[in-house]
Formats: C-alpha cells, sequence, structure tokens
C-alpha cells in the first residue's frame, strides 16, 4: 500500500522470523486439517507430533512431510546398514549440488546482479539468468536431497521433492515436478476445497490465481514473489485454455517453452525489487541496448563456471532421463559409485573449508 500510495501509510515492522517458519506451519497445517477431516488419528504423544514437526532433516527448507504419510515411521522404525549406506550416498550428492554446482554458479550469479542495470547486455543479462535457473534448482534440490538421505539414515522414508523439472513440457507439468511437497500441499488444502476444477472452467480459472497468488505470497509478502506466482497461473491458465494442444504438436518445443518461461520468472524472483526484476527481463531482449558498453565475459565467469555450466545442464535430468537401465542398474551400488561419492565429498569437504558463509536459498522462506 505505501508503493502503491507513494507514501508511508502504515510503518514497515521488521521482524526477526525463525528460519523455515512457513515449512513447519505448513505442516502443522497439515496435521490439524487431516485430523479434522478425519483422514489421521490423533496422536495421543506429544513427543510424537512434536518430532514430526520438528524433525530437523527436512526442518527447514522441506520437503513439506504430511502426518499420515509418516505416522506410522515415527512410531514404528526399523534401521538397516543399506538404508544407512543408501542415506550416506544421497546426502553426498546433495551436497555436492548445493556446494559444487549451485555456490559456484552463485558467484556468477551475485556478480550480474551487482552491477548497474543500465551496463548489463543481452549476452550478460542471459547468462546470469540461466545461472540463477540452474543455481535454485541445484541449491534447492540439492538440500531436498541431504533431507531425504539424513532421513533415510534414520529410518525414516520422505517423499521425493523434484523430478527433473526443466525438463517438464509445460508450466503445469513443471509445478508437479518441482517443490513437489507444495504444490501437494496448496493442491490439496487449498484448490480441492475451493472447489477444484468440478465447478467449471471460470470458477477453475479464479481458484488456479488464488493458489499461485499464494504460492507467491507464501514465499515471501513482496511485490515480486506475488507477479512471479500470478505469472506462473497466468500460463496455467493459458494452456488449459487450448495452448497446450498446440504444443502438443511437436516434441522439443514444449520443453524449450516451458524453460523459457520459467526462467523469465526466475528474474522476478532472484531481482532486488520488482522494478529492477522487470529492467531485467527487458535487457535480455537482444532488440534493446544495442549501443551500451558490453562486460567482458571473464569479469564474471571463468574456466571453473564453465565446466559447472555445463555439467549444471547435463545434470539437470538427462542423464536420467535417457541413459539405458542396464547402465543405471551397473551404476548403482557399483564400486565405481562409491569412489565417486567419496570424491565428491572430499571436494565438498575442501570447498567448505576454503569458502565463505554461502546459505540454501530457500532458508529465507
Amino acid at each position: 500500500m505505501n508503493f502503491l500510495l507513494k507514501r508511508e501509510l502504515l510503518p514497515v515492522v521488521n521482524i526477526a522470523l525463525p528460519i523455515g517458519i512457513s515449512f513447519f506451519t505448513f505442516q502443522a497445517i497439515s496435521y490439524i486439517v487431516d485430523v479434522y477431516r478425519g483422514e489421521t488419528d490423533a496422536s495421543n504423544n506429544f513427543v510424537n507430533v512434536a518430532l514430526y514437526i520438528s524433525f530437523f532433516p527436512q526442518l527447514i527448507a522441506g520437503p513439506i512431510v504430511k502426518y499420515r504419510d509418516i505416522n506410522k515411521q515415527i512410531e514404528n522404525r526399523s534401521v538397516f546398514p543399506k538404508d544407512v549406506s543408501d542415506g550416506f550416498k544421497r546426502f553426498i550428492y546433495g551436497l555436492g549440488k548445493k556446494v559444487l554446482i549451485a555456490n559456484t554458479l552463485g558467484l556468477c550469479v551475485d556478480t550480474i546482479y551487482a552491477y548497474n542495470i543500465t551496463v548489463i547486455d543481452c549476452k550478460t543479462a542471459w547468462i546470469g539468468a540461466l545461472a540463477y535457473t540452474f543455481q535454485i534448482y541445484y541449491d534447492f534440490s540439492g538440500y531436498s536431497d541431504m533431507a531425504i538421505g539424513l532421513g533415510k539414515m534414520f529410518g525414516f522414508k520422505i517423499l521425493e521433492n523434484f523430478e527433473h523439472p526443466y525438463l517438464s513440457q509445460s508450466i503445469s507439468e513443471f509445478w508437479r515436478r518441482w517443490h513437489i511437497s507444495l504444490g501437494s500441499w496448496f493442491r490439496e488444502y487449498v484448490y480441492i476445497p475451493l472447489g477444484g476444477n468440478r465447478k467449471g472452467k471460470v470458477r477453475t480459472y479464479i481458484n488456479l490465481i488464488i493458489v499461485f497468488f499464494l504460492t507467491g505470497l507464501w514465499h515471501g509478502a513482496d511485490l515480486s514473489f506475488i507477479l512471479w506466482g500470478l505469472y506462473h497461473g497466468f500460463f496455467t491458465i493459458l494452456e488449459r485454455i487450448g495452448l497446450k494442444k498446440v504444443l502438443d504438436r511437436t516434441k522439443i518445443i514444449p520443453t524449450i517453452y516451458t524453460f523459457f518461461v520459467v526462467n523469465i520468472g526466475w528474474v522476478l524472483f532472484r531481482a532486488n525489487d520488482t522494478w529492477t526484476g522487470l529492467r531485467y527481463i527487458a535487457r535480455m531482449m537482444p532488440w534493446r541496448h544495442r549501443d551500451i558498453q558490453f562486460i567482458e565475459t571473464w569479469n564474471y565467469m571463468d574456466r571453473k563456471t564453465v565446466f559447472v555450466f555445463a555439467c549444471a545442464v547435463i545434470g539437470m535430468g538427462f542423464i536420467n532421463r535417457f541413459a539405458p537401465k542396464r547402465v543405471k542398474d551397473l551404476w548403482s551400488g557399483s564400486v565405481v559409485e562409491a569412489v565417486y561419492c567419496i570424491l565428491v565429498l572430499i571436494l565438498c569437504l575442501a570447498a567448505i573449508a576454503s569458502d565463505t558463509y554461502n546459505p540454501f536459498i530457500y532458508f529465507q522462506f
């Protein structure tokens, strides 16, 4: 309201909130609603409920866990050596995503976004946007992998939170693959109670707008996050109206379209404020700002960053999707994989020891 009225009508209070507050709040809501609906029995053990809400592996940044998915594991679980081994490997993969890929790309992103927007050319803008697209994926999915791995080491099976989202062929599919637990939560506790798609097209579109508005607001009470949520809601509705049928005529175009839309959206997500984000997107347009002085690539990208960039592209799902099942079976549990995990762990420890503090992106939500 202050922004719209151009004056401080309401005082802005800076309140320090506990990290991860939205995650464990959603889990508490999930427990209360499921008990109210009769979908799960209320627990008579305070410690068990406290463990569910404050389960440390995924407490800070998810995945959001429903009580009915984990209550039996809390009451009765077993820990096997293979689970500990598999969990430790999963943890290392997640740590590698964060420390070796996300942090390296993060330095590139921070350098580009630190420039005055007036000196950023089209090439630099695109590199910064793409770098952040991969940074946030490897940062957040890396945390989820670490949480799932830690849970498995203690005998808990936590549901997957990512399924190669950047290979999606629509925005709707993207949200079924990205932050799966959040999408599932909003679908089950907001979208369906509002009527879902059972009350006609107009009501369905209104329900989608409400869900994506709240999805943006969940990330932060800031106009940029709200616009980011509504932006995804707009394309989701556009696909329902008829765009999806047009895209389905080809195989590769839908993936390119989805990645492009998501990539542009992440600019609003990363920019310091809405106006800067919109100006940054304008800088990505090739027919604009041809007369500005170009920034040398080496100012924000070295050989290590280029190599990590290439690894990020290859690792976003191409290997798992296109590698023969026989090859994946030979790799899983092999001596080669064990050696690989050891090397990744050593590199991560070395990087952590020599690097500065670099928190997970989703710690702030």
